[in-house]
């Protein structure tokens, strides 16, 4: 009998953890209808309370500081006075890895413009040093950890869902949220604003 409960809270604790799963991967599907690309005020908005739910300030990225993979530090405070796009992702997430490629030529394509593109990695060292030597990017990479995923929440991503994309002004205010895969359109759109 003792055996029989084993098993069936063992069950039970499994099926709990795919229930979780399956809520957290359906999600984004959910937040992304709350924030439009066609309504970026209405997402500026919606991802300020988010944050400010949290008790986070746009003001808590520019303090951070995070290894890169190469050596040295990416410092986001010295990142502001130009717009940045920040995406969240890690190298076990599909859309995650499926959208470098997009972020990459929008970084390549928006430079000029005096757009700023970093890749914020919600992973180990090891696994993003391996996949940036088979798919390198032209932007700076953070190496966050999964504290990474703390910062998303604290910029609006209430859901903790992967890809996680974030536009900042020049100002360092929050202007867009994307969770879940963008694309290079998306990511020119926000840009054309």
């Amino acid at each position: 009998m003792n055996r029989r409960n084993l098993v069936l809270g063992g069950v039970a604790a499994a099926a709990a953890v795919a229930g979780v799963m399956v809520s957290q991967r359906r999600q984004p599907d959910a937040v992304e209808a709350k924030l439009p690309v066609e309504a970026p005020a209405a997402a500026a908005s919606a991802t300020a309370a988010a944050a400010a739910a949290s008790g986070a300030t746009d003001q808590d990225l520019w303090a951070r500081r995070f290894d890169k993979p190469g050596g040295g530090e990416l410092v986001f405070a010295e990142l502001r006075g130009k717009p940045l796009v920040v995406n969240f992702w890690a190298t076990w997430c599909p859309p995650c890895v499926k959208e470098m490629p997009e972020l990459d030529r929008f970084a390549r394509d928006f430079q000029s413009k005096g757009w700023q593109v970093v890749g914020v990695a919600v992973d180990g060292p090891t696994p993003v040093r391996e996949f940036l030597l088979k798919t390198p990017v032209g932007f700076p990479i953070a190496l966050a950890g999964f504290g990474g995923a703390q910062l998303a929440r604290e910029l609006g991503n209430t859901g903790g869902g992967l890809p996680f994309t974030v536009a900042f002004d020049a100002s360092g205010k929050l202007i867009h949220t994307r969770v879940g895969q963008t694309s290079y359109e998306e990511l020119a759109g926000w840009a054309r604003v």
